[in-house]
């Protein structure tokens, strides 16, 4: 008799990025997934998703979490609805993964926090950039100490992809690039080198078009005393453009890493260097373009499944996310003060 431990989703959102949540918890049902209803206020995406991974469908959250016996629901809406939701399902004793961001604010992240911490509730904030095959490989690296002590770090998410086009609010956002993008290569300097002591940051707004920052220009002193550089913007006009990759180089006291296009890594060790190629296989229901950010998914969600499971805190918990969002917070007032500013969590 199999006795492995299983758990039942639910997916909130059924919309554009939504689709690879549900197409890993329909690849993770080996490891223990069992996706059984989905919900979107749009019932027409709603019923499309239950068709299509056959499973039932619902317009209200309410109902959704009423009816079935969840242990957990992937929460992959618009930002301004994740703590409503994510407290309905603290309420009832059910765990829930937030979309980053996880909400808009800092003071509204902490009370997201806070609920579920109150009733007892599993939550974790769905940050993938880290769970990617290149960065889990690179963290591996850095860890074994083969290129020593990190002391430099450029991250660079440099794009022209055109984001309004499937997510037309994006450019009536007056947050934008920090919050949107910016965010997941402000939690990859955090998973490379450690916590950030202050942060110093510029904002430009290139396309006239939209109402927030489509660039930003960090830099972060660690408390190890290593530097960082932390880029995203959105008008970078260069071709090949790498969308959705996230380029680096890291140096350390005895060597380096540089992630180049196409997931391909150079690593300096001791002298010797050699290349690696980080690029994982292509899944079925990935494409090229995409496949770096889907597979990051799938192997973030098999993380918060595996960790769920064995009733401990996922490595993105909510308490953790709540320093990767002060880093967001931080960034922004640091670009309207033009000074350098320590993150509430640090």
């Amino acid at each position: 008799m199999d006795l492995k431990k299983r758990a039942k989703v639910g997916m909130v959102g059924c919309g554009f990025y939504a689709q690879n949540h549900l197409h890993a918890w329909a690849d993770l049902r080996a490891a223990g997934s069992d996706l059984v209803a989905v919900c979107d206020i749009d019932s027409g995406r709603a019923e499309a998703a239950a068709q299509q991974f056959g499973v039932k469908a619902y317009v209200s959250v309410d109902a959704m979490l009423d009816a079935e016996p969840l242990d957990f629901v992937d929460i992959a809406t618009r930002v301004a609805s994740h703590q409503d939701i994510a407290a309905k399902a603290a309420e009832r004793g059910i765990g829930a993964i937030v979309q980053k961001p996880l909400a808009p604010t800092l003071a509204d992240c902490v009370a997201i926090v806070e609920t579920a911490r109150r009733h007892g509730s599993w939550l974790a904030v769905h940050e993938n950039f880290r769970f990617g095959t290149a960065m889990q490989r690179i963290k591996a690296v850095l860890d074994r100490g083969d290129i020593g002590a990190i002391n430099w770090a450029r991250l660079s998410f440099r794009t022209a992809f055109n984001v309004y086009e499937s997510q037309p609010y994006l450019a009536k956002e007056p947050r934008l690039c920090i919050l949107d993008s910016g965010i997941h290569v402000l939690d990859l300097a955090r998973f490379f080198m450690g916590e950030v002591e202050r942060i110093s940051c510029e904002t430009q707004k290139r396309n006239p078009a939209i109402a927030g920052e489509d660039t930003s220009t960090m830099m972060l002193r660690h408390k190890s005393g290593a530097v960082s550089l932390v880029e995203a913007t959105y008008e970078a006009k260069r071709l090949p453009d790498v969308f959705p990759e996230t380029l680096l180089e890291i140096e350390g006291s005895a060597g380096s890493v540089i992630l180049l296009p196409g997931q391909r890594a150079i690593i300096t060790s001791r002298d010797k260097s050699y290349e690696e190629e980080l690029r994982s296989p292509i899944l079925p229901w990935t494409d090229v373009r995409w496949h770096v950010s889907q597979e990051a998914v799938l192997h973030a969600n098999a993380h918060f499944l595996d960790r769920f499971l064995e009733g401990r805190a996922a490595d993105t918990s909510g308490e953790d996310n709540l320093r990767t969002f002060a880093l967001v917070e931080a960034a922004y007032q640091a670009a309207e003060t033009h000074c350098s500013v320590r993150p509430e969590f640090s």
